[in-house]
């Protein structure tokens, strides 16, 4: 069996398969990505660029509601500079 990966980040050695990098709006934005459990179903349409959670919208809504998103702010350093200087993925990743 194989499986699609897809992930918020940046990957390297997916050389087979269906491979969806930089997805957005990221987890730490509370994107749909950050409440999807093992064995979820995810329905990936190619032809219309989308990602689809198959998880009805109460489920959905109960775990948003039990999940608590907190994103770390780097304090210093090149990370903190980008961080606040940087949009989201979504955005276009560019300097604000």
């Amino acid at each position: 069996e194989s499986v699609a990966l897809i992930t918020d980040g940046r990957f390297s050695g997916a050389t087979r398969g269906a491979a969806i990098g930089h997805v957005s709006p990221e987890a730490a934005s509370g994107g749909t990505i950050a409440y999807v459990k093992t064995g979820d179903a995810i329905l990936i349409n190619i032809p219309e660029n989308t990602l689809e959670l198959l998880v009805s919208e109460e489920e959905l809504e109960k775990r948003k509601a039990t999940m608590s998103l907190q994103a770390k702010t780097p304090k210093q350093g090149y990370l903190r500079r980008y961080a606040a200087h940087v949009s989201s993925a979504d955005l276009g990743a560019v300097v604000r």
